[in-house]
């Protein structure tokens, strides 16, 4: 392959620092990070880090000079402020879009996600499916999809994917509620029966999506894709697997649907519960995108299924238990703050 600097905005991020890995197996060592936070992984000497936001006008024109790829993977999650959700993923993706632009850079790979298809019950969504985006976070991305297709109209090779959350090694957020309460030998609730299937994403299935569009053609990847698992089965059933993993006999256990959607939205409101409207009123329903476009146009063909991706997570948290101790907070990378959840906890 063709020598290449590629930018990764958020590389301090579970998606970012995964990337780099995958990246630099795959001989592309020639890796520029911008994110605000500090870079402490094993990979320091093999990148060139900037401490920076990818709101500085500044930081970002003068990086656009020296790369021919940008991986877009920044954002402020749904947990943040919404002054600064959309002040990242708005003014930020169109500060990277304007200078890569400016500079001539030959391919931008921007990070989105299936929150911008919303609540609607006609699944699998297809690419062409109707937006409208749950919450700032869902909105934002919309918006910063629009700026990414005036771009790609201007002459820009822009790749938009659209994840579904995706796990792997280091992904905590929501999903170490389940590995905490089942490595402390709880029960774990759903919202409704749990025959619902909800699709997930291994992170290195991500990491492969967005290798595809750094080494493909500009016309295999000038498009939107869905990037998801292939296989999966049942929410009960998948995240029974975990439970299962931990050893202790524990089951995921039903509630009915509207006190819980009533009761998780006051806890919402109180701010004593990290859940948001996303994942409560979603969780009890299918949640499935077609992956036939990606598979098709751009090679796609994911690895993991939902409890592969599930349980190599899980036993990644029961390695690293011991550093995970007394830290939280909003992001992926970390356990969030479980509030009156803590509490619920001790009876299950």
């Amino acid at each position: 392959m063709k020598s290449m600097k590629v930018l990764i905005t958020g590389g301090c991020g579970v998606l970012g620092n995964n990337l780099i890995r995958y990246l630099l197996k795959r001989n592309i060592d020639d890796i520029i990070v911008l994110d605000i936070a500090e870079f402490n992984y094993p990979e320091k000497e093999k990148v060139i880090f900037y401490k920076g936001d990818i709101r500085n006008e500044n930081i970002v024109s003068s990086l656009m000079k020296e790369v021919q790829v940008v991986v877009h993977a920044a954002a402020a999650l749904p947990l943040y402020p919404k002054k600064e959700i959309c002040s990242t993923n708005v003014d930020g993706t169109e500060n990277l879009l304007h200078f890569a632009y400016k500079n001539k850079v030959g391919r931008f790979i921007y990070i989105s996600s299936t929150a911008v298809y919303g609540l609607f019950d006609s699944f699998p969504f297809s690419e062409e499916s109707k937006l409208s985006g749950v919450g700032h976070y869902g909105k934002t991305k919309i918006i910063a999809e629009g700026l990414c297709r005036d771009y790609r109209k201007k002459g820009m090779c822009v790749s938009i994917l659209r994840p579904k959350s995706f796990i792997g090694p280091g992904r905590l957020g929501v999903f170490a509620l389940l590995y905490e309460w089942a490595k402390d030998a709880k029960n774990f609730p759903m919202i409704g029966n749990g025959n619902n299937r909800y699709q997930l994403l291994d992170i290195e299935d991500l990491c492969e999506a967005i290798f595809l569009c750094i080494s493909s053609s500009n016309a295999i990847v000038n498009h939107t894709f869905n990037i998801a698992a292939k296989d999966f089965t049942t929410v009960r059933e998948d995240f029974q697997a975990v439970l299962d993993e931990a050893g202790y006999n524990k089951k995921m256990l039903p509630f009915p649907v509207l006190p819980s959607i009533m009761i998780l939205r006051a806890m919402e409101v109180l701010g004593i519960s990290p859940l948001y409207r996303w994942i409560y009123q979603t969780f009890y329903k299918d949640s499935i995108v077609s992956i036939k476009k990606a598979e098709q146009k751009l090679g796609f063909s994911p690895r993991y299924s939902n409890k592969n991706s599930l349980l190599r997570n899980f036993r990644w948290y029961l390695e690293n238990i011991d550093s995970l101790q007394g830290r939280k907070g909003i992001s992926h990378n970390l356990p969030w703050e479980q509030g009156i959840l803590k509490l619920v906890k001790r009876f299950f």
